[in-house]
């Protein structure tokens, strides 16, 4: 598990970009969620002085680390609804905990990254901005306190019980961040990501805040993707209700065996592993088992991205949802 944590960074941006990282002023951690528990596999100076944790306690855990009783659900259910919909999410109010149980407020901005060849989710980062209250003014019995992140532990909100959800209901509405905090993680945001940009250059497995490749990848979310991850053997997910049937998903096992890449598979027909020596009938066949709906088994002659030909020992099966209606068509590969 460590080893996976490590290379979740280094193979993707080279292990300087660490010390990069932490030269930012933000409070900041970066998670992969490839990773069972889409654990933090970076956490910046800045947050581990704000929490009161070590890199060690912090590195491998989920970044529900940070909140706690009094933490208002709606606010996490509205953050794992992003991770599942691989979108970014500002929250403007959140309570959340110091290392030693003090609860204090912060602005929580999160946005993913994608793999710019193939434009699969690569991490997310959460940024959480300490709200730092006008300082002529008191809300609340200091419901927003000042929080210095260099040196101090954030002050705790001497009204709030960690116990009470309803009164944390109640102050998430007054103790949002203000313009210039939002403005300020946006900021922070761009370099953030402008650093991780930078650096993804130096391996070849450049970075984006956006998604830059096919649509295609959109039609199997982040929690889907994850578990079909898991699943070693070569096959593909084949959407029938979009024309000329394009592979929406592309298993690990099956770009090896067949040495595409996944952007130059996603989009595509399966008609594309044929060559000049496939069966023409049996094409047919699985042709009209996609149209019908229908499972079909046959063993076709395929051909790689080298030219190279295999016998593909092929078994095609719908999928349905709860009416009956077929969703996708998975393609099994031997």
């Amino acid at each position: 598990m460590e080893q996976l944590l490590e290379e979740s960074i280094n193979n993707r941006y080279s292990c300087w970009v660490r010390e990069a990282l932490d030269e930012l002023p933000q409070s900041f951690a970066i998670t992969d969620p490839e990773i069972p528990g889409h654990p933090i596999v970076f956490a910046s100076t800045q947050l581990l002085k704000m929490f009161g944790y070590s890199r060690h306690e912090v590195i491998g855990r989920n970044i529900s680390l940070f909140q706690g009783v009094a933490t208002n659900r709606t606010s996490l259910l509205d953050i794992r609804h992003a991770v599942r919909d691989e979108t970014n999410i500002l929250i403007p109010s959140l309570l959340n905990y110091h290392k030693n149980g003090t609860p204090f407020w912060i602005l929580f901005r999160m946005f993913p990254v994608f793999g710019v060849q193939d434009g699969k989710l690569v991490h997310f980062v959460a940024l959480q901005v300490p709200i730092f209250p006008p300082r002529s003014t008191t809300l609340l019995g200091f419901c927003r306190r000042e929080v210095i992140c260099s040196d101090t532990v954030p002050t705790r909100i001497s009204n709030l019980s960690p116990d009470d959800g309803n009164n944390t209901e109640l102050t998430d509405t007054t103790c949002k961040a203000s313009e210039l905090e939002k403005c300020g993680a946006d900021s922070a945001m761009t370099s953030i990501l402008s650093l991780l940009t930078h650096y993804s250059q130096l391996t070849g497995r450049l970075v984006s805040g956006q998604r830059c490749c096919s649509s295609y990848m959109n039609r199997v979310g982040v929690s889907l993707n994850i578990s079909l991850g898991r699943i070693k053997q070569s096959f593909v997910l084949v959407d029938p209700h979009k024309t000329d049937n394009p592979i929406v998903y592309a298993s690990d096992a099956f770009l090896d065996l067949t040495g595409y890449t996944r952007h130059e598979v996603l989009g595509r027909n399966c008609r594309f592993l044929s060559g000049q020596e496939t069966d023409v009938s049996i094409q047919s066949q699985i042709t009209n088992s996609i149209q019908t709906g229908k499972s079909c088994t046959a063993c076709i002659l395929s051909y790689r991205k080298d030219g190279s030909s295999f016998w593909n020992a092929l078994h095609m099966s719908p999928v349905r949802n709860a009416s009956g209606n077929v969703r996708v068509l998975v393609d099994h590969l031997y």
